[in-house]
């Protein structure tokens, strides 16, 4: 089997435990099959009634106590997990499963060969999300700029999963063509734009911090619903439409 960066994954012909160090691939699989799941990060909080053990966070994970853990495979994510902690849990023998959807399409047909391999099910909550994201929008479209961090000042560039979806519901990301994925910004040189999308994470942007930084419309939205690829998928359009209207 292969994963999104097609290295080949070794699995038992059942899987039966399951670390994640990443939270969206937690909730995908514990929506799943939550018995499957042994350990997790800190910052998987969905669902959530989830009830294993932690192993710090997606940067810094406990590899010693994911060891002891003993799991058939670690879900992780290019992005998100160091390339350097993924080859030390391979170099132990454990299998490391990655993705890397970069667009809402990919991350659904990732999210299908993950789940397929590793839970033996496609779930119905992802036969859901492709139903909710197949139409296209065909609306008045806006130009926003999304930033993701505050001192300094960093947005959404190119080829993210997240700009791909607000550009499913009519928001285009003015730093679509940046060179980078994750710019530095200055807030008096940016390009013309009609709002300021500010996500709840990976900063806790808020109506009371960040805001008050545009001379544009600003709009707090569900950085979960934006920037996580999972179950939160069937409600994000509606959602995030309904917060950027």
């Amino acid at each position: 089997m292969y994963d999104d960066l097609h290295n080949t994954v070794e699995l038992p012909d059942v899987v039966r435990r399951v670390v994640s160090i990443v939270p969206s691939l937690t909730e995908s699989i514990a929506v799943t099959d939550a018995s499957l799941i042994v350990g997790a990060t800190d910052w998987c909080t969905h669902p959530a009634d989830l009830d294993v053990v932690r192993v710090r966070g997606t940067k810094n994970p406990d590899l010693d106590r994911v060891r002891e853990l003993a799991p058939d495979v670690v879900v992780a994510n290019a992005e998100e997990n160091r390339a350097v902690d993924l080859d030390a849990l391979r170099a132990s023998g454990i299998a490391v499963w990655v993705t890397a959807p970069t667009t809402v399409p990919e991350s659904l047909d990732s999210l299908e060969r993950m789940l397929s391999a590793i839970t033996g099910d496609v779930p119905a909550w992802l036969g859901e999300a492709r139903a909710v994201w197949s139409s296209p929008y065909d609306g008045m479209r806006r130009r926003a700029v999304i930033p993701i961090w505050r001192r300094p000042w960093m947005a959404l560039g190119r080829d993210t999963f997240a700009g791909d979806l607000l550009a499913r519901i009519g928001i285009d990301n003015i730093l679509g063509e940046s060179g980078e994925r994750y710019p530095r910004i200055e807030l008096d040189a940016l390009p013309e734009y009609d709002l300021a999308v500010l996500p709840d994470e990976p900063y806790a942007f808020s109506p009371d911090d960040g805001p008050e930084a545009f001379s544009k419309p600003a709009r707090c939205v569900s950085g979960r619903h934006l920037t996580w690829y999972g179950p939160s998928l069937v409600e994000a359009r509606a959602l995030l439409t309904g917060q950027l209207e």
